[in-house]
């Protein structure tokens, strides 16, 4: 099938890679022509395992392109994929004018029927907007004899798995009232609802509110787990223990209940706000997702009251080796990340910062610039070197099995605050280092 996707962000164009992979004809476009060029040279810009082999091996096969030209990207295409960004405005609210320029942009170009998919995470109603969007342009060129149809088809990729995720998805969306429509949709997504049916049809608003309601329970999950550890330190209790009893539970399940510094990336701190804009608008009072909102808030300043706690308050002049840079392991992405949050404070009191990630350098340096209080190395064990304490953000698994006699003989504090309790308590105290991590009693 001959299909354009509008957007070549993270969604965009892990989607439109494992399509072409598949054997469809997918034309890429962006308003960005340095990204396009970048791309068009075989640069990815961003970091997702498997991602860059997909993206060159089915460019040089001819199957997926990258262009700015929307006039010919509306024409190569029967399918018309949405997958823009949707940032969030001061309000919190999702900004929909990409998405909405777009609808334009297909309105202004198309000249044969079209199927417009609506990719990117957007509140209920939108279809309706793109719909009226693309209606109104039609009808300014004299052209309403042009059919049309919008239809829902949200994402459900997980930073650092996207790919997998696509070639082997758990469920497929798809919101529309069409059969036509849907007969389209079932003969694009085919190759992936081979072993068993996993396209789940329904009308368009339950599909747009399906993609928030699932990032907000996976949200609500993980602030949960975060109020236990916490009140778990207070009353003497083992989260990671609790975590095991709890999660042996069928109804709760392992998934999305460790214990840690909060979430971060591009969606689950976007779409609470979202979708407690959206019940702000219908007055209804969202005060669960405004909870989770305010506990995960909390949560990402945890490990720094850890740190100050320990050092009395006198963090000036001290240096901290920071062990994870980006929001989750196997990205770049540090979007909302606490490591942030972690480092911003120990330079508002004074400290400097040494930090090492797998991935994330280069978009730390992006963000916050030459900073004399920042020295991002190029190991781990450099991280450490001279460090008054350890502190870990992210749980890479290339951290999961140091040399702790090494990071004792490197540290000049013998300490370790780890905000992903990647350690066992009683195997550190062997080391005669000092342990202290989330919802565990200090070792």
């Amino acid at each position: 099938m001959n299909l354009t996707v509008f957007g070549i962000g993270y969604v965009g164009l892990v989607q439109a890679a494992v399509l072409a992979e598949v054997g469809h004809e997918v034309m890429c476009v962006d308003i960005d022509e340095a990204k396009v060029e970048r791309l068009n040279q075989g640069l990815i810009p961003i970091f997702e395992p498997g991602l860059e082999a997909l993206v060159k091996e089915n460019h040089a096969a001819g199957r997926i392109r990258f262009t700015t030209d929307a006039a010919a990207a509306v024409k190569h295409g029967q399918i018309q994929m949405i997958a823009v960004g949707t940032p969030p405005g001061e309000d919190g609210s999702a900004d929909l004018k990409y998405v909405l320029a777009v609808a334009e942009a297909i309105g202004r170009e198309m000249d044969e029927p079209k199927i417009i998919v609506g990719k990117s995470t957007v509140p209920v109603g939108t279809c309706e907007k793109i719909k009226g969007k693309v209606a109104e342009t039609l009808k300014a060129r004299g052209r309403e004899d042009l059919k049309f149809d919008v239809a829902s088809n949200p994402e459900f990729l997980k930073e650092g798995s996207a790919v997998a995720d696509c070639m082997k998805p758990d469920r497929i969306i798809v919101g529309t009232s069409s059969e036509d429509t849907e007969a389209v949709m079932r003969e694009l997504y085919a190759p992936f609802n081979r072993n068993h049916e996993k396209m789940i049809v329904m009308d368009v608003r339950s599909a747009e509110f399906t993609k928030y309601a699932a990032n907000c329970m996976l949200a609500t999950k993980i602030s949960f787990m975060n109020e236990m550890a916490n009140l778990a330190e207070q009353l003497g209790a083992d989260i990671e223990e609790v975590r095991k009893g709890i999660g042996s539970d069928p109804r709760i399940g392992y998934h999305f209940i460790y214990p840690g510094l909060g979430y971060g990336g591009s969606c689950f701190p976007k779409d609470v706000r979202a979708l407690i804009k959206t019940a702000e608008g219908v007055k209804f009072d969202a005060k669960l997702l405004r909870a989770v909102e305010e506990r995960n808030n909390a949560q990402k300043s945890v490990l720094f009251e850890k740190v100050n706690r320990y050092f009395q308050g006198n963090l000036r002049g001290k240096t901290f080796a920071l062990w994870g840079l980006a929001f989750k392991p196997n990205t770049d992405d540090m979007r909302e990340a606490p490591s942030r949050t972690l480092m911003e404070a120990l330079w508002t009191a004074g400290a400097k910062v040494q930090a090492y990630d797998p991935e994330a350098m280069q978009e730390c340096q992006a963000i916050y610039g030459l900073r004399e209080d920042l020295l991002l190395c190029g190991t781990k064990e450099a991280a450490v070197r001279g460090a008054d304490a350890l502190l870990i953000c992210t749980e890479w698994k290339n951290f999961r099995a140091p040399s702790f006699d090494a990071l004792k003989d490197a540290l000049t504090t013998p300490v370790i605050f780890d905000g992903r309790n990647l350690y066992d308590p009683r195997v550190i105290a062997r080391y005669g280092i000092e342990y202290h991590s989330i919802g565990r009693m200090a070792a």
